[in-house]
């Protein structure tokens, strides 16, 4: 019987969830589905001085937001440092570590000199063969890993391929640090295998921590997981991924009126492929993700791409379904409070009728909210710049010609509305736009909205007739 494939999710909470670290959960979560394994989340929160309660929350917030479920309940790396000091321990017992003297001082002359002769900076491994009675008084040591010095280690990589580290490139690493707390390198070798982890899937910025950590493995004789080291994500202009390109955290994108089904979409295709599928459901992800449809070169981020397939998923989505992400979305928003005021419960039935035609333009959420705007405006409305340039005196004539027709008007369907419109612009020799156009400016105070007689119809006789009314010409005083 085949071992159970376990993935790991384990971001450091120093920050948000950003972009990068959404793909690689997601790319987690795929690969545990699509084998019928687990996922789990390690909250690496060893560095004490970055790691913040505020990120921890934000990053569980973003994979939930997300839709990216995790198996049992979250693993804190600080709370096992015990665990980490224990192996350590085994590891200098057995003569696989040792402890080091070298003063902060030593270490960056170590630094500068490696430098200088045009070395990487490392550690020169003084107090490798030193015996310890040479220690100074007074110092706590660290704890290093006594790396292998001749021959290479070798990464068998599920995206990567063969890749070859030479053993002198690599230094012996701190495994303890002189006052007693473990190291990530340390830390993560032995919760990713007391966490029973099978296949490490995460950024190829982490290729050479994986050599590292397969020399720790191979000397506490545990059996390595499977590598899958995923090319990092580039901007459009092929630099590496910045806040100006959309390096922004997952809160963002949801603040700025993105879906998560449309998200999780984007961030699968960058960097991983099924033949030309562009519009790629949850369920078909599952069926046909797997590691060997990983590129080997950066993916690159693009805005467009992301608002396009946004609007897809937007159109697609049932009316009451994106109410109820609305719903959801409009108290984080800066303006929360204020606009759910403004909505009001007869507000929410208003949108959801008016959203056949408001999806089709908006491309986010935040787009079809703002489209959506007249719907809660309180009279008299106060029209744009475009929309004041459309109620000058021939378009409040107009609107002053047109009011009675409309008030005739019986029943209050769009269709009703679209033929005494149509009749009246025939009757009165008026091209249908001359008309059209004031009375979009009235109804909603700008000059772009859903279908005129749409919004005749949602606004409803008495509230649509009262705008009109508002710009009717003023007698001279």
């Amino acid at each position: 019987m085949s071992e159970t494939v376990i993935t790991r999710f384990a971001p450091s909470p120093t920050g948000f969830l950003h972009i990068g670290g959404a793909r690689t959960a997601l790319f987690n979560w795929l690969y545990a589905k699509a084998k019928g394994g687990k996922m789990l989340l390690r909250i690496e929160d060893t560095d004490r001085a970055r790691s913040t309660e505020g990120a921890i929350l934000a990053i569980l917030d973003g994979l939930r937001w997300l839709e990216l479920d995790w198996d049992g309940e979250p693993v804190y790396q600080f709370a096992r440092a015990e665990r980490h000091r224990e192996i350590a321990e085994r590891l200098l017992a057995e003569g696989k570590a040792y402890r080091c003297y070298a003063m902060p001082e030593e270490l960056q002359a170590m630094r500068d000199k490696a430098r200088a002769e045009g070395r990487a900076p490392g550690y020169d491994g003084t107090w490798r063969h030193r015996d310890p009675s040479d220690a100074p008084e007074g110092i706590m040591p660290a704890i290093r890993f006594k790396a292998p010095q001749d021959g290479e280690t070798v990464i068998e990589d599920q995206v990567q391929g063969r890749v070859t580290f030479a053993n002198r490139d690599l230094d012996d690493l701190v495994l303890l640090r002189s006052d007693g707390s473990p190291t990530y390198m340390l830390s993560v070798v032995v919760d990713d295998h007391d966490m029973g982890v099978t296949h490490i899937i995460r950024g190829d910025d982490h290729l050479t921590n994986a050599a590292r950590q397969s020399q720790i493995l191979k000397a506490l004789g545990w059996e390595p997981p499977a590598y899958a080291h995923v090319p990092l994500i580039h901007g459009p202009d092929g630099a590496k991924l910045s806040k100006r390109h959309g390096a922004l955290g997952v809160e963002a994108y949801r603040e700025m009126g993105y879906l998560a089904v449309a998200l999780r979409n984007y961030l699968v295709r960058l960097g991983w492929s099924h033949g030309d599928a562009e519009v790629i459901s949850t369920d078909e992800m599952i069926e046909w993700f797997d590691l060997d449809a990983i590129g080997r070169s950066a993916a690159r981020f693009d805005f467009a791409k992301l608002e396009n397939l946004n609007g897809h998923y937007l159109r697609a989505m049932p009316d009451a379904e994106i109410v109820t992400q609305l719903k959801a979305l409009v108290p984080d928003l800066p303006d929360g409070d204020a606009l759910l005021a403004r909505i009001g419960e007869e507000g929410w039935t208003k949108l959801e009728r008016a959203m056949p035609g408001l999806k089709e333009r908006a491309k986010t959420l935040i787009e079809l909210l703002d489209s959506a705007d007249y719907l809660f405006a309180r009279r008299p409305l106060q029209p744009d710049e475009k929309a004041r340039k459309l109620l000058d005196d021939a378009g409040r004539e107009t609107l002053a010609a047109l009011l009675p027709t409309l008030q005739a008007a019986e029943p209050w369907t769009p269709e009703t509305l679209e033929t005494c419109v149509r009749d009246f612009a025939e009757a009165t020799e008026r091209k249908l736009g001359k008309v059209a156009q004031p009375l979009r400016a009235a109804l909603t105070g700008r000059s772009t909205s859903p279908g005129i007689f749409d919004v005749l119809e949602v606004l409803g006789r008495e509230e649509a007739l009262a705008r009109i009314a508002d710009q009717m010409p003023q007698p001279n005083a």
